[in-house]
């Protein structure tokens, strides 16, 4: 079959609902359904959406800082 580009972002269950519900997003390919998307890159979904929601994945995947490490800085 044909090959088609697509990538897991992580958000919240919320807007996996309604995502799921618009064209261009699929359920997340081997990844946990609850909090992974995955979004098809073949022009369906609008690159100013796939930027934002990279930014909301970024963030959720991002490490937090431990109080440690913010003490250290000081």
């Amino acid at each position: 079959g044909d090959a088609l580009d697509v990538m897991d972002i992580k958000c919240s269950t919320i807007m996996i609902g309604s995502l799921l519900s618009t064209k261009g997003f699929l359920p997340a390919y081997h990844m946990n359904k609850e909090h992974w998307i995955t979004v098809l890159l073949d022009g369906t979904v609008e690159e100013e959406k796939i930027f934002e929601l990279i930014d909301t994945s970024f963030q959720a995947t991002a490490p937090k800082p431990s109080k440690k490490s913010s003490k250290e800085k000081k």
